[in-house]
């Protein structure tokens, strides 16, 4: 796992002296060396390297990483470049984005132009199993992703949670601060887009929101590759 070196590493020093902490460390570093775990252990801490807490100006919550080859790359939701399928969730929610905003559905499922933009893609477990969805579940992440959400909570500036599903809106309880909104609805899966994520209008409201409080909102089209 490689080490954070922006302002998150500070925030989170305290959770790595932790006991919990150095269980999981533990057994991340073992189920590495004994079977396929995604994402790369390089890129475990993708979502916070590449965007730092004085940046994140949404929160979109996933579960755990793509559990297929050449898909988990350390943001909820995103895909490599090299990778030509987009996964099915993703597929709903760039359909979302084209009946909210109008956007045009991109030929690829990399959304690091997001977190460049101040939008953290944060899953609440960071490690899985090749093939074993919700492998590492239990282990000790979530506790360190509730720390991780618990700063971004702690900031007094505008900040938009866009919570699907019932996992992600389980955090709710956390999310405190009067400054932020909260946006939920069914998680984009195949299962339950058609219960509530289609017609969301999510992004539209996070972009509002944003640019009523005098922030720049996000520009979500992802662009072809």
């Amino acid at each position: 796992m490689s080490m954070l070196t922006n302002d998150w590493a500070k925030v989170l020093a305290p959770e790595y002296k932790k006991d919990y902490y150095r269980k999981l460390y533990e057994f991340v570093k073992a189920e590495y060396s004994r079977a396929v775990i995604y994402p790369p252990a390089d890129d475990i801490f993708n979502a916070m390297h590449f965007t730092p807490l004085a940046e994140v100006k949404v929160l979109i919550l996933g579960q755990d990483p793509y559990h297929n080859v050449n898909q988990a790359h350390g943001l909820a939701f995103s895909v490599p470049p090299t990778q030509k399928d987009i996964p099915p969730s993703l597929q709903n929610i760039y359909q979302e984005l084209h009946n909210d905003l109008g956007l045009r559905i991109p030929n690829n499922g990399y959304l690091k132009k997001w977190v460049d933009q101040g939008v953290l893609l944060l899953n609440t477990v960071l490690t899985v199993r090749a093939n074993q969805a919700n492998s590492h579940q239990g282990h000790g992440w979530e506790q360190f992703t509730d720390a991780v959400i618990q700063a971004v909570n702690a900031q007094e500036r505008p900040i938009v949670y866009l919570l699907w599903g019932r996992p992600a809106q389980s955090k709710i309880p956390m999310l405190t601060n009067p400054n932020h909104l909260i946006l939920k609805a069914p998680h984009p899966s195949p299962l339950s887009a058609y219960r509530g994520f289609f017609g969301c209008r999510h992004f539209s409201q996070a972009n509002a929101f944003l640019e009523s409080h005098g922030v720049t909102p996000i520009d979500w089209q992802i662009e072809d590759i």
